[in-house]
């Protein structure tokens, strides 16, 4: 083996595994043009007033908010299962179960509280 082999095998064996995303200026382009039109949908939908039940259109926002998640994860993360030895999708679903309990737990406590409190006083009764 030449000394010229063994840089280029050094060279090559350098402890980088080759799966994760390289960064682009197209990928970037691509990730930021989504997230735009991603943001621009959900507040087109409120300030046009385009879906009249709330609750559609809150379903609606968060699946959008879902789907720039995956975007920014993707194109400016560059997280895919394969990177950093599969932590990275450890430390996502790790993270997605603690938002999960934090949010549903939110809204039961917010729920709970709405429902319990005592009603307002009639005002329009009094002198």
């Amino acid at each position: 083996m030449s000394a010229h082999d063994e840089l280029q095998h050094a060279h090559d064996d350098h402890g980088h595994d080759d799966l994760g995303i390289h960064a682009t200026f197209r990928g970037y382009m691509t990730g930021f043009v989504l997230a735009v039109i991603l943001t621009v949908i959900p507040f087109w939908l409120v300030m046009g007033h385009v879906v009249k039940d709330s609750a559609a259109a809150a379903v609606i926002i968060l699946g959008l908010a879902a789907v720039q998640i995956v975007v920014h994860m993707i194109y400016f993360l560059h997280m895919n299962s394969k990177s950093e030895g599969g932590w990275n999708m450890l430390a996502l679903v790790f993270t997605i179960v603690l938002v999960v309990i934090t949010l549903s737990g939110s809204i039961w406590i917010m729920y709970h509280l709405n429902h319990n409190m005592m009603p307002l006083m009639d005002t329009s009764n009094l002198p």
